[in-house]
């Protein structure tokens, strides 16, 4: 990263964090959900659930964003986000699944269009779509190299394991979120 404004940095790092713990799970999502019992269509219904939970709540939540909570609902998004991770080692059926999923819908509505505005209102003149680059770009590579790793996990230890790791890289990048928004605030 060039010369960047070094809130934008940090703000980059916490969010690289979260797409990389999503990007641990996303290939796998099929596999695990026919270990607990669910059919293809209970699992077309749970990727429903996030979606349509997650495209409700954003109109909302993006309206919200524009007003002074901006930092509070990125920190909100990521908290729900990191519980309904951990979450995952508890679920064992289609409708534990369902309820997941729209918390994570939820999580993504109300962290990312926070997280979008406070990231747009910093950017550096000049170098605005570079920057916007490193916002979409990057998450992108993460997630592919997540992928990887992430298959490696449940092959060789297991879906509990990867979602305790999914959880604690979540929980990391709530925290650096959170530092990053308090220090922001001052």
């Amino acid at each position: 990263m060039r010369k960047m404004n070094n809130f934008l940095k940090k703000l980059l790092y916490g969010s690289y964090l979260w797409y990389f713990a999503e990007g641990l799970f996303a290939p796998l999502y099929a596999m695990f959900a026919e270990g607990i019992g669910g059919s293809v269509l209970d699992l077309t219904l749970a990727y429903s659930i996030y979606l349509i939970v997650g495209g409700l709540l954003y109109i909302t939540f993006g309206k919200l964003s524009d007003s002074k909570h901006t930092e509070k609902l990125i920190i909100i998004g990521y908290e729900i986000n990191t519980v309904a991770t951990f979450c995952l080692i508890l679920v064992d059926s289609p409708l534990k699944l369902f309820i997941v999923e729209a918390m994570l819908g939820a999580a993504s509505a109300i962290a990312s269009p926070a997280w979008s505005t406070l990231y747009s209102k910093n950017l550096d003149e000049g170098k605005i779509g570079e920057e916007i680059g490193y916002s979409e770009g990057v998450p992108w590579i993460i997630s592919g190299i997540a992928v990887i790793l992430g298959g490696l996990i449940v092959n060789y230890i297991g879906y509990k394991a990867l979602f305790l790791i999914m959880g604690v890289i979540q929980l990391s990048s709530t925290i650096i979120q959170r530092r990053v928004l308090r220090v922001q605030n001052k």
